[in-house]
């Protein structure tokens, strides 16, 4: 019997993880095992995380995180969870190896998934020219004309990534203007190696073994027209990963897991969420790793309400009555 399980190793999971093993709480972090350290492990170069001031990598820096859980005493499991029983005082957790873990509270700390387009072309052809990580496909694309969807940060910082590798790279938008941030516009207008395309949705992707080309659709008049190349990142943005707790925990309209107000309670006592499953808006490695120590504060007040901590013992009303930090 733990104190506490840990879903998920993005920067909420591993922060929580490092608050509360400080707190003596021994966490135990499911890290899955495809797509342990989350998001960031498909990042480029980190810019804005405080205290690098010349950057790291995205997997760097999810490795540092680690170490730091680990060295004061979190222990990390390489494995998916396939199930939960939350509705007890007593939270189970089932492995997809088929171990069973309790422990008194969890956070739930899963992060988000690129988001698909939706398209017969795009599944087909996943794996084999459609990909949604430029760190981890680009490679392949040598001298290769290719296409980012998207118009945010992350979408322009995989096609200024891929023009190490690819001979152009278009960024295909379905508005005249884009979300990402003023010095990612900067950097992507600079580079002779990308195009945009404005005012264009993929309406196809087309290929029967491989990606030959896209079938974009003019937003504005409805024409259609072919764009030929040899890949598509899709870069439109992501999902709350809440498959394991729907029906379970309470949601918001955009979808993410709901909290009361700053803190990270949800709404069944003894379970927590942080990071982006929690966030629709910001959705930055720092605020996941500061909702990440909301998350181990708050499993520190739950577990000392419970006697856990060397404090007597609370009534259920006391628990769920908690102060908001």
């Amino acid at each position: 019997m733990r104190k506490l399980i840990i879903v998920g190793s993005g920067p909420a999971g591993y922060t929580a993880a490092i608050y509360a093993a400080r707190g003596g709480l021994a966490p135990l972090v499911i890290a899955s095992s495809v797509e342990a350290g989350g998001e960031l492990m498909n990042t480029t170069e980190v810019e804005n995380f405080p205290g690098f001031p010349e950057g790291i990598q995205g997997p760097e820096l999810m490795t540092k995180m680690q170490e730091q859980a680990e060295r004061f005493g979190a222990e990390i499991v390489y494995d998916d969870v396939v199930g939960v029983d939350l509705g007890g005082m007593v939270k189970k957790v089932v492995l997809g190896s088929g171990k069973e873990y309790e422990a008194d509270a969890l956070i739930y700390a899963t992060g988000s998934a690129p988001r698909k387009l939706g398209l017969d072309g795009e599944s087909r052809l996943s794996g084999r020219g459609v990909s949604y990580c430029a760190t981890c496909d680009g490679f392949f694309f040598r001298e290769r004309v290719i296409a980012v969807v998207g118009g945010g940060d992350s979408a322009l910082e995989e096609a200024t990534f891929l023009t190490k590798f690819a001979s152009k790279v278009y960024v295909i938008h379905r508005r005249d203007e884009l979300r990402a941030s003023k010095i990612m516009q900067e950097r992507a207008f600079a580079n002779e190696k990308i195009e945009f395309v404005w005012n264009s949705a993929v309406a196809d992707i087309l290929g029967q073994d491989a990606v030959t080309g896209v079938v974009l659709e003019d937003t504005v008049d409805g024409s259609r027209r072919e764009l030929a190349l040899e890949g598509v990142f899709v870069a439109i943005g992501n999902d709350p990963r809440t498959r394991l707790v729907t029906g379970v925990l309470e949601t918001t309209s955009a979808g993410t897991v709901w909290v009361d107000g700053r803190s990270s309670r949800t709404s069944v006592p003894g379970v927590f969420a942080a990071g982006d499953v929690i966030d629709p808006i910001y959705r930055q490695a720092v605020t996941a790793a500061g909702s990440g120590t909301v998350a181990a504060l708050d499993v520190e007040h739950y577990l000392a309400a419970l006697g856990e901590a060397g404090e007597p013992d609370a009534t259920a009303d006391q628990i769920e009555g908690l102060p908001a930090l």
